[in-house]
């Protein structure tokens, strides 16, 4: 291993073995209801991240969710979400959620949240409540090491460049156009200074935004300007040729909350009432991997949602996602299907990925029926906009 890529890995591991890293979500479920069209039969593994997709898929109603993730500090947030939505009223919620931040956080939390968490979780908010203390200046969503990225960004948007009101003045646009009109005016020369170019090709920065090695080399693999010209390409769609109104993604992003007319399905009140009567009751939470958790799994599994995690095991750990992926054949219901994202431009180590089936060594790709229109356009209305690729697929029965 390379000194350059030794140092890179230590870098992550320090940053996600210690900490919460997502905040929220990165990946949009509209396009996923789309994808996985979820039936009252399935059966669904998600990668937990921020737990934000989790709650939006049990919407759709589907038997059972579970909710999978390594680091228990993801679902620590996951639980403290569905503790909330059972013993809050959607007022008190939305203010945690919806804005970050609660007055009385700490006499809430122990007084309703705290007695439904598991001992871990339970543990973990004792110290890190305070994420959601009102009298604080950081909201929740600038908490975490993604959300800590986003707090420096918006620092070196008010304090730096001081682009704040130009920002602002974007997201309250009322169409496309004007979008563009005014981030190529006033934005976009002043924010791409020569100091945000460099940093955004650290590994230290996209370490912070949950971004391995590995994913970045598949971005400059298949990418021309590397991960800082992938990274400003990826805002300027947002920005300039994409809808705003409704991308709550990048408002959370750019403000540290969101607001009552744009934010996740989960955010609004019709929603959280059908959860709080019953709905909330199929999401399960586990700590493990997704291999892990698929050999001791008590069913078959109808619809897995990988997010974007093999590109962290497409290069020194491929024994490992052949080892996942043979979890996934072994535990797969018929007519299962899988998506995934990727930050390069084509994930094409998942099809050499080689399982066994009935005794008999095939390759994934074999086992794999593409859904390679859908996904394309799919991919190209992702208000997130921050993968190279989208990947929607039938496993053989």
């Amino acid at each position: 291993m390379a000194v350059s890529d030794w140092i890179g890995e230590r870098v992550f591991k320090l940053v996600h073995g210690h900490n919460l890293v997502y905040n929220t979500c990165w990946e949009d479920p509209r396009l996923d209801r789309e994808a996985l069209k979820l039936g009252p039969d399935d059966t669904v593994v998600v990668i937990t991240s921020a737990g934000c997709n989790a709650l939006d898929y049990a919407l759709t109603e589907p038997r059972r969710i579970y909710a999978v993730d390594m680091n228990p500090r993801q679902n620590a947030l996951l639980e403290l979400k569905l503790s909330a939505i059972r013993h809050l009223e959607f007022e008190s919620f939305f203010d945690m959620f919806g804005t970050g931040s609660i007055h009385n956080v700490h006499k809430i939390y122990a007084d309703k949240l705290r007695r439904s968490l598991s001992s871990w979780s339970r543990h973990y908010w004792d110290r890190w409540i305070t994420f959601f203390e009102a009298d604080r200046r950081r909201s929740f969503y600038f908490r975490g090491t993604s959300g800590s990225f986003a707090w420096l960004i918006n620092f070196y948007i008010d304090r730096v460049v001081k682009l704040r009101p130009y920002v602002n003045e974007l997201l309250e646009a009322n169409s496309v156009s004007e979008q563009r009109e005014i981030y190529n005016s006033k934005l976009r020369d002043r924010f791409w200074t020569r100091f945000i170019r460099y940093a955004m090709g650290r590994d230290t920065t996209l370490s912070m935004l949950g971004v391995p090695r590995a994913q970045r080399e598949e971005v400059e693999r298949h990418y021309d300007g590397g991960i800082g010209g992938f990274a400003k390409d990826c805002v300027e769609s947002v920005m300039a040729h994409l809808p705003l109104v409704d991308n709550y993604f990048w408002r959370v992003y750019l403000t540290g909350r969101y607001t009552h007319e744009c934010c996740p399905e989960y955010l609004r009140p019709e929603n959280f009432t059908r959860l709080k009567e019953g709905l909330v009751d199929r999401v399960n939470v586990i700590t493990c991997s997704v291999q892990s958790f698929l050999e001791t799994c008590p069913e078959q599994i109808s619809r897995f949602v990988l997010l974007d995690h093999m590109d962290w095991m497409s290069g020194r750990y491929f024994d490992l996602l052949e080892a996942e992926w043979q979890a996934i054949v072994d535990q797969a219901a018929p007519h299962a299907r899988v998506i995934w994202r990727s930050g390069g431009l084509q994930a094409d180590f998942v099809d050499r990925a080689r399982v066994r089936v009935n005794g008999q060594a095939r390759s994934v790709g074999e086992l794999l029926t593409y859904h390679t229109n859908l996904a394309r356009r799919l991919h190209s209305q992702d208000r997130v906009h921050t993968y190279g690729s989208f990947y929607i697929a039938d496993l053989a029965a």
